[in-house]
């Protein structure tokens, strides 16, 4: 009986409060998503992935560094390996399962760096306009005038192989998207109403850029976020194919495809198994972003 006054509660159509109305948006919103079947499917397999990975120790058969050699190349199923082994003996799936930490890792870092410079460089450019606009732009310009992955291999050469460093690679060339976004969303909303009532009453430019302007640009910025996951994991994952994102004996999903490209003929598994990994879950971060883009950005969808 709770459950339904407080369903009813939620779908009402008079909200008495500002908080209410705030509720019953993200609600409308839960049921929208939740009707999307592919979407649904997505998120259940990042909540899988988080949950491999939380509990990666209890899961893993086997210790994912531990070398067998006189069990090496194993076929899938063979003593105790139910994905095979790699080429010094090591079960891929407990690898698999480890390397979906440094998966979730890199896309964290990503997340979280990527869209808050291309926010603020966007917002800010387009607030402030005139030559900090012309400036901004040509930067992001020169950014965009290169493939992500080319571009972040300069920044790993530069910088140096490691994990660290290709996760500031990838987030360095992962911003520029946002930062157009950021701005186009700015010069709509610059030329609102309120925004002038705002001014009127004294509000600087900061305040009305983080308090007004980026919490309608968020939703758009999540949604790209989402479906740029795909593409940061394949990046993250060809930098550890060439050697330049995660170190051996790391086991990332990159670096394990590269140790089995040379046996892909004859022992198939030790590259493909990795490779299907990374194929899932960007199917799935592709999937929650479809979902997400028709709940938070409609138009967009259209």
């Amino acid at each position: 009986m709770a459950e339904q006054s407080l369903r009813q509660w939620l779908l009402t159509d008079t909200p008495t409060s500002r908080r209410h109305a705030k509720l019953s948006a993200i609600y409308h919103g839960w049921l929208s998503f939740r009707g999307n079947t592919m979407a649904m499917i997505g998120l259940w397999i990042l909540l899988a992935l988080v949950g491999i990975a939380a509990f990666a120790p209890i899961l893993s058969p086997h210790d994912p560094f531990v070398q067998d050699l006189g069990n090496r190349l194993a076929p899938l199923g063979t003593e105790g390996h139910i994905l095979g082994s790699d080429s010094l003996g090591r079960d891929i799936l407990s690898r698999l399962i480890y390397g979906s930490r440094i998966t979730l890792y890199i896309v964290a870092l990503v997340a979280l760096i990527a869209p808050v410079v291309g926010l603020l460089v966007g917002t800010v450019s387009g607030y402030v306009g005139g030559w900090v606009d012309v400036v901004l732009m040509r930067i992001t310009d020169i950014f965009l005038a290169f493939p992500r992955l080319v571009l972040a291999l300069a920044f790993v050469a530069a910088l140096g192989a490691g994990i660290e460093n290709a996760v500031l690679a990838i987030s360095l060339t992962a911003w520029p998207p946002y930062a157009r976004i950021a701005r186009a969303e700015t010069l709509t909303i610059r030329a609102a109403d309120y925004i002038s009532a705002i001014q009127l009453q004294g509000a600087g430019a900061m305040r009305i850029i983080t308090r007004h302007i980026w919490p309608l640009c968020v939703s758009s910025l999540i949604v790209r976020v989402t479906l740029d996951m795909a593409g940061i994991i394949l990046a993250a994952a060809g930098l550890g194919f060439l050697g330049l994102g995660a170190q051996p004996p790391s086991p990332e999903w990159g670096a394990m495809i590269s140790e089995g490209r040379r046996f892909i003929l004859d022992h198939w598994w030790v590259a493909t198994m990795p490779g299907l990994a990374i194929f899932t879950v960007s199917l799935a971060f592709n999937l929650l972003g479809d979902g997400l883009r028709d709940v938070l950005d409609p138009k967009g969808g259209e």
